[in-house]
């Protein structure tokens, strides 16, 4: 069985829809940023603290195309979509599906955006790295799941039954 790769802004989701519609699907689940820390030994924040914003790219990127499993849920960082050897690598290994919510939702689920090593450049503000990346995941992904107003199940189910379609 093909992989589903999860993509989207951070707190979209997509590793707590992860791990439910794999245990749903019988498919082992997979979180690439805990793949990033596990390679660097330190919390992602600390890594763009370090390398900076295109040394973190250059390994997030390293360790996606790294990935070789199956049927395997896997939740991607939030900057995937700045990885273009990355994105072509997942995009060959699975369904990518992107976890479409407003600007609105995303502010108000992510909280203290530093703790959780959230890619910007230099300036940028939340909205602008939103309006940055939405169309990139738009672009790249098989699918586009509207997760506006959606619990959790019911997203994961959403997620599942789209999937179902193409595979």
């Amino acid at each position: 069985m093909k992989n589903i790769i999860l993509m989207g802004m951070p707190a979209a989701g997509k590793s707590t829809i992860g791990v439910i519609l794999a245990k749903v699907l019988g498919y082992q689940f997979l979180d690439s940023d805990l793949l990033i820390q596990e390679q660097e030994k330190c919390l992602l924040r600390d890594i763009i603290e370090k390398k900076g914003l295109q040394g973190f790219i250059a390994i997030e990127n390293q360790v996606n195309c790294d990935i070789a499993v199956e049927s395997t849920v896997i939740a991607t960082g939030g900057s995937i979509i700045y990885s273009a050897e990355a994105m072509e690598h997942l995009r060959e290994i699975g369904i990518v599906v992107y976890i479409k919510l407003s600007y609105k939702t995303i502010k108000d689920r992510l909280g203290n955006i530093k703790q959780r090593g959230v890619v910007f450049k230099e300036g940028q503000t939340l909205k602008s790295l939103y309006e940055e990346r939405c169309p990139l995941y738009e672009k790249n992904a098989h699918l586009i799941v509207n997760g506006e107003g959606l619990k959790v199940e019911t997203l994961m189910e959403k997620i599942a039954r789209e999937v179902r379609k193409i595979q």
